[in-house]
């Protein structure tokens, strides 16, 4: 029998070894953008490597760049037999206005492809599955800008041809930069567009407002920013720990008569709350806008 030194000295090679194997599925994409780089730096952080990703991109400069930040990555001008040959799954990651012809370009490539992925807002799975010829294994994802830290959250959702295997690839593929939430129906996914896709703007919007107030106090620039990105940093990893719904924790602040309840009591008087969460069924609603318009092949 082994001894225990010589089975703990083998336990990091027998890690090494299952995730070689966990993470060495081919992932190409089309699109070389923020969001592709984002989820190929994620996967190739947590083990992945970088000869397992393939890429689609038109432009030389984005090409550069690439190959610049992954030594090894194969680059395609177009889309071709040769980028996606041997690949798990297909990820579609250009901009939404561009996906018909990325997608009907892909088309004639896809029949040993277990699985598709677009993560282009807005756009439906009966469409994306139209321009990709038929083809029924399709998975709709909606990632948002914090992937490009790997603290992102991503919807997801699936035609039902997308089977285990081809979720679970989507599932990897995505939980390389955040968290994965598969939703009941797609149109969820609109909705997560405006609170989460969106969500990341509203949070910037009032950090700004934040920080514009404490310079207009008297605070250097520096220092407004310091405030300010500290409360917001502050606040999350309170309301993350605590049991307590953000309502209670913010009563726990709110004392009667004091300086909180004052600023609470001007932020109420403005409607701030309702018109906030008009803004976010604004922003679902202007993704299911484009999914109407970008939907018909005219």
């Amino acid at each position: 029998m082994a001894s225990r030194a010589a089975v703990d000295g083998l336990l990091p090679h027998l890690l090494t070894f299952s995730l070689y194997y966990w993470f060495q599925m081919n992932i190409t994409f089309t699109g070389g953008g923020n969001m592709a780089t984002a989820i190929i730096g994620g996967l190739i952080d947590g083990g992945a490597d970088t000869r397992a990703f393939r890429v689609i991109e038109p432009f030389p400069a984005q090409q550069d760049k690439l190959v610049g930040q992954f030594p090894g990555i194969g680059i395609f001008g177009e889309a071709s037999g040769g980028a996606v040959e041997g690949a798990d799954i297909v990820v579609l990651s250009v901009k939404p206005q561009q996906l018909r012809v990325a997608a009907q370009a892909l088309a004639p490539y896809l029949t040993n492809v277990p699985v598709v992925m677009s993560i282009a807002a807005g756009v439906r799975l009966a469409d994306i599955s139209r321009w990709l010829g038929g083809f029924p294994r399709v998975v709709r994802a909606m990632p948002n800008t914090p992937a490009l830290i790997r603290e992102g959250i991503s919807g997801a959702f699936a035609l039902p041809e997308a089977d285990v295997r081809g979720r679970n690839l989507a599932q990897r593929v995505l939980g390389g930069v955040g968290e994965v939430l598969w939703v009941a129906r797609e149109d969820l996914l609109d909705a997560m567009t405006g609170v989460s896709g969106s969500g990341p703007a509203y949070v910037l919007y009032f950090l700004e407002g934040l920080e514009q107030a404490a310079q207009e106090l008297g605070f250097s620039k520096a220092d407004a920013r310091t405030l300010a990105y500290a409360t917001f940093a502050g606040t999350i990893k309170l309301a993350c720990d605590s049991e307590l719904e953000p309502d209670m924790l913010r009563a726990q602040v709110t004392s009667k008569g004091g300086t909180t309840e004052r600023g609470i009591a001007m932020l109420e008087a403005d409607a701030v709350k309702a018109r906030f969460v008009a803004a976010v069924k604004a922003a679902a609603e202007r993704a299911k806008e484009l999914g109407d318009a970008l939907g018909t092949d005219g």
